[in-house]
C-alpha cells in the first residue's frame, strides 16, 4: 500500500520510541509499515546501563517506563494495541481490524491472546525478577518461559483452527493486528528455542508475514539499534 500524501506530510509529527528486541515495538512498527506511515525512531535501550527505561527523561514520556510510546501531533500512546488502534481508527487504509463485530472480536481474541496471555511471561522484567527475588537460575528461568510460551502459542494454534476463519493470515486474506503481534512473538519463541512443531499453522501465517516488506521492514535485525 503506497500512503496517502497526507499521510507522508505529517511524517515528521511521529515519533516512535522502540528497542529493536522488543515484540511489543515490533507490533508497531509492523502496522505503521503495513499502513506506509513514515515516522522518527527513537531508540530505548533496555539493557545498557541498567536500562535507558528508567531514566527521568524517558519516565516523563511513559510512567512506567515501558516501550513502545508512540507520539503524533502532541499525543502520546503508550500501549502497543492502544497504539496500534489508534492508527487504525485514523489512517483506516489498509484495515487492521476487519468490518463486522465478530471478526473484530475475533482479531482482538487473538492479538491479546498474545500480548496478554503469552508476551508477559518473556518480558525482561519479569525475568529479572524471577532472578534477583526468587533465585532462578538461567535454566529455570528458560524452563519457564519456555514451558508458559508454548502452552500459549498451543492454545492459539487451537483457537485459530476452529475458527472458521482459514486463510493466509490470522483471520482470512489480509494481515490484522494479530498478525502484527504473532510475528513477534514467534521470533521472540525461535530465539529462546521454545518447540513449535505442535503449532503449523502459526509457522504457516508468520511464513506468509515474512514474505511481505512491511514485515520484513520491522525486523529487529534491520533496526537502527540492532548493532548498538
Amino acid at each position: 500500500m503506497t500512503a496517502s500524501t497526507d499521510q507522508k506530510i505529517a511524517a515528521a509529527d511521529r515519533t516512535l520510541y522502540t528497542y529493536f528486541r522488543s515484540s511489543a515495538a515490533y507490533r508497531v512498527r509492523i502496522a505503521l509499515n503495513l499502513k506506509g506511515l513514515d515516522y522518527r525512531s527513537v531508540p530505548v535501550h533496555l539493557l545498557r546501563d541498567g536500562g535507558e527505561q528508567r531514566r527521568p527523561e524517558y519516565r516523563a514520556i511513559n510512567p512506567l517506563g515501558l516501550v513502545p510510546s508512540y507520539q503524533e501531533n502532541g499525543h502520546t500512546i503508550r500501549q502497543s494495541l492502544a497504539i496500534i488502534e489508534y492508527l487504525d481508527e485514523c489512517y483506516p487504509d489498509p484495515p487492521l481490524l476487519p468490518r463486522t463485530p465478530a471478526a473484530r472480536a475475533e482479531v482482538r481474541q487473538s492479538a491479546l491472546t498474545i500480548a496478554c496471555d503469552i508476551h508477559p511471561i518473556n518480558n525482561p522484567r519479569i525475568l529479572k525478577f524471577l532472578e534477583r527475588e526468587l533465585q532462578a537460575d538461567e535454566a529455570m528461568r528458560l524452563r519457564w518461559m519456555r514451558h508458559w510460551m508454548q502452552v500459549g502459542l498451543e492454545g492459539l494454534q487451537a483457537m485459530l483452527a476452529g475458527a472458521g476463519t482459514a486463510g493466509r493470515f490470522c483471520h482470512g486474506d489480509q494481515p490484522t493486528m494479530a498478525d502484527c503481534c504473532l510475528v513477534p512473538q514467534l521470533f521472540n519463541a525461535r530465539r529462546f528455542e521454545v518447540d513449535l512443531t505442535g503449532c503449523p499453522r502459526l509457522q504457516a501465517i508468520d511464513a506468509a508475514c515474512q514474505a511481505l516488506p512491511a514485515f520484513q521492514r520491522a525486523h529487529p535485525s534491520r533496526q537502527p539499534d540492532a548493532a548498538n
